[in-house]
């Protein structure tokens, strides 16, 4: 397993196929900032202390500041995997779903993540193919990910 971002690039969405089970790229590092931490709890309204508030988190929080939600962590799913691979044949994506969602481990501000991406299943569908990705969010310098997800993408030929 390479440490070192990379990512795969295929001709054809069928050519994606033939890497079920396998490792399609890792991102660069991000990292995520109060500001980012601020603006999500602004969007989403939930502006609990321990994602708001550097001063009471540093005081009452068991991570002695701020920690982005899961929700937030989570949204970066797309960012991950436009970074790990490319479809050169495929004019547009959607977003099918999640599966599996676990959050082991919090994200303090100012922490840097990135996401290891690994092909789960690939299935025709008419005009296209719907795939599972399973994406680990990274953060640097922890042995547990943020987060483990499941992605589902369905993606239309051109």
């Amino acid at each position: 397993m390479t440490d070192k971002a990379y990512a795969t690039s295929f001709a054809t969405l069928r050519e994606m196929e033939g890497h079920i089970g396998q490792e399609l790229g890792l991102s660069e590092w991000t990292t995520i900032t109060q500001e980012q931490i601020n603006s999500f709890a602004d969007a989403t309204d939930d502006n609990q202390w321990i994602h708001v508030d550097p001063e009471k988190s540093e005081k009452h929080s068991p991570y002695g500041k701020t920690i982005a939600h899961g929700f937030l962590i989570l949204s970066l799913t797309s960012k991950f995997a436009y970074e790990t691979y490319s479809i050169a044949d495929v004019a547009m994506c959607l977003n099918y779903g999640l599966d599996k969602v676990r959050f082991p481990n919090a994200t303090p501000s100012g922490a840097q993540l990135r996401g290891r991406v690994s092909l789960i299943t690939h299935e025709s569908i008419p005009g296209g193919a719907r795939f599972k990705l399973k994406v680990v969010f990274e953060i640097k310098n922890e042995d547990k990910p943020a987060c483990v997800a499941e992605f589902i993408v369905q993606a239309y030929t051109k």
